[in-house]
This record gives C-alpha cells, sequence and structure tokens, in this order.
C-alpha cells in the first residue's frame, strides 16, 4: 500500500514539474510586418531560432524604400541579428544589446516589438 501511494506522489510531482510553457513553444519560427508611411515603405522579416536553453537569436531582414518628392526610390535592404534572452516569468524575450522586449500572442498568431505586430507564418 506504502508502495502505490509512493508511486501516485511521485507521479503527480513529474506531472508537476513537466508543465510546458505555451508561449515558448511557439516562439520558434517566421514572422512578417509590412510598414508605410509619407517617407518610406519597408517588409520586415524575423526569423526566431532556440539556440541553447533561454537563448535564442532572432534574423532580421528589412526590404525597404524611400520616398522622395513623392517617388518611390530602389529596394534597399539591412540585416540585423539580435542575441535575445527568453524571461519565464514575462514570458518574453529582451534584446541583449538595446534591451528591447518581444513579446509573443499565440492564440493570435503573432508577436509584438513595442507598437509593431509581426504575423507568424510558419
Amino acid at each position: 500500500m506504502k508502495s502505490t501511494i509512493a508511486k501516485l506522489v511521485v507521479g503527480i510531482v513529474l506531472m508537476l514539474g513537466c508543465s510546458t510553457d505555451k508561449v515558448r513553444d511557439f516562439i520558434p519560427g517566421t514572422y512578417v510586418n509590412s510598414a508605410g508611411g509619407e517617407f518610406s515603405i519597408a517588409d520586415d522579416t524575423l526569423e526566431v531560432e532556440l539556440i541553447e536553453g533561454n537563448n535564442y537569436v532572432i534574423h532580421r531582414r528589412t526590404g525597404f524604400n524611400l520616398i522622395t518628392e513623392g517617388k518611390l526610390g530602389k529596394r534597399e535592404y539591412e540585416v540585423e541579428v539580435w542575441k535575445t534572452i527568453y524571461n519565464a516569468e514575462a514570458q518574453s524575450l529582451t534584446e541583449t544589446r538595446k534591451g528591447k522586449i518581444i513579446s509573443f500572442f499565440p492564440d493570435k498568431n503573432s508577436l509584438s516589438i513595442g507598437r509593431r505586430t509581426y504575423k507568424k507564418i510558419n
């Protein structure tokens, strides 16, 4: 009888210890955003990948056109690599150089950085 109770207690402890983090599971993938204004139009792609533990890297690729005197300029490109750390309590990534907070919304299939929202495409 004691061994059955002990096994039951161990099973419950293991189940509680193995709880999944829905946000963390959602994070890796590719996200896109398009924006435009009076002076430019831009398309952003973020590729988020888990490196190890709580360490993630984000590859940001941006294509943009400047608008001068109402005319669209040639397409230009920028590439950045952001190192980030996952904060399990806040369920967000913090970019290590400038301190940007990247928030994830699995129910909306998106992430946000400040006021900018990106849709997950895979």
